[in-house]
């Protein structure tokens, strides 16, 4: 049987998004909120259905790139994994992770091309290119109403501390770290937005600000231009680290992908 991805509006009333969720031992906050707390009632409702989330357009796409055959080898995504439905049901929920071959986390962004290299034999997707979000969004989405769980320990735990030490870090000409606004700010007003607390289950996140589907390394880029620091490349290892320890202060909350953001 295959595993049933929740409409959001079913998934927005049985996992009541709003509600506090307890966080793993040794979390700084007491409770965690999804973004989705956060977020104006409009923007609730554009989530809470996906014909009117347009995120759902970049997660169809997805869908046909899914059976599109690519490659020297002549392959598509669905040619080794069949149904994604049932494939990757819980995947989205499980990045980054540590890969062996390469000693390092990954994203599952990563993930995706090295599928596309070592099996397909096709050219890998450039990080942030429409093909990428969009793959990235589909594999998500079918985790859907599943709690982030990554794992930080073994391998993947200097990774992990290097994660929590640039989230922590001052930077830019404002000298601000993401906790000073995520951790000591969250519920605060930042211009016309209020701050969240800077979880990560809801990416690749449809963005009213930018009318696109993002990946979460874009985020990061926003929030550096907003401190005055430099953007570092998407896929740089310092972002895919914090990520890795993003998962975990968010471990618990439920993949939201695609949801919908105000900015």
């Amino acid at each position: 049987m295959l595993a049933v991805v929740l409409p959001l509006a079913a998934l927005a009333q049985k996992a009541q998004l709003a509600q506090p969720v307890q966080p793993p031992a040794g979390h700084p906050l007491p409770e965690l909120f999804s973004g989705y707390r956060y977020q104006p009632e409009y923007v609730r409702e554009i989530q809470n259905e996906d014909i009117k989330n347009p995120g759902t357009l970049w997660r169809n796409y997805g869908r046909r790139l899914w059976s599109q055959v690519d490659g020297e080898a002549g392959k598509s995504c669905a040619d080794c994994h069949n149904v994604a439905e049932k494939a990757m049901h819980g995947v989205g929920a499980r990045y980054p992770k540590f890969y062996p071959p390469e000693s390092r986390p990954i994203t599952l962004s990563e993930r995706i091309n090295l599928c596309r290299t070592l099996n397909m034999k096709a050219k890998p997707w450039p990080q942030g290119s429409s093909a990428l979000v969009a793959m990235t969004t589909y594999v998500s989405a079918q985790s859907r109403g599943m709690p982030v769980r990554v794992k930080t320990d073994g391998q993947a735990k200097p990774f992990f501390e290097q994660g929590r030490d640039y989230y922590y870090s001052p930077r830019g000409e404002r000298g601000l770290s993401c906790a000073a606004c995520h951790e000591r700010k969250a519920g605060k007003k930042l211009d016309a937005a209020t701050l969240s607390q800077g979880h990560s289950n809801g990416f690749p996140a449809y963005k009213i600000a930018t009318e696109r589907v993002e990946p979460l390394h874009r985020q990061f880029q926003r929030c550096n231009k907003r401190v005055g620091a430099e953007p570092l490349p998407l896929g740089a290892d310092p972002y895919v680290n914090l990520e890795l320890y993003l998962a975990w202060r968010g471990m618990g909350l439920l993949v939201e992908t695609p949801a919908v953001r105000n900015w």
